[in-house]
């Protein structure tokens, strides 16, 4: 089996990874980059329950005849990141929303201009 084939769920991560965080860079799109956010958080998820399975493993409960257990600790975990992850991506939307509000736009130069523009005047 090939090295890439054996690797394919880090793989499928390290891809996810790099997206996540070129949608996060490069966009100026304040809701874009909470979309790039969720992406790098999922990847995040993928890299800590990927190993967390094995293959031919069963819950760790001792029992005769299984010698080969699971760890249940990544998959606890990651739930708790879960909900911490809708958590942030809902306070993010709810700041989108207000500086929506407020300025009349959610791209990112548009408000930084908009901030210069009001610092001169205030001079």
């Amino acid at each position: 089996m090939s090295v890439v084939g054996a690797n394919y769920s880090y793989w499928i991560t390290i891809v996810l990874m790099v997206g996540g965080m070129y949608i996060l860079i490069a966009r100026g799109n304040l809701l874009k980059k909470l979309l790039g956010l969720a992406v790098l958080q999922s990847s995040v998820y993928l890299l800590y329950i990927a190993p967390g399975k094995l293959i031919g493993g069963t819950a760790p409960i001792i029992a005769e005849g299984y010698a080969v257990y699971s760890n249940p600790l990544p998959h606890v975990l990651i739930l708790t990141a879960i909900v911490v992850g809708v958590a942030t991506l809902a306070l993010g939307l709810a700041i989108v929303v207000r500086i929506r509000e407020a300025y009349g736009s959610i791209e990112e130069e548009e408000i930084l201009a908009r901030d210069r523009a009001d610092d001169d005047e205030a001079r």
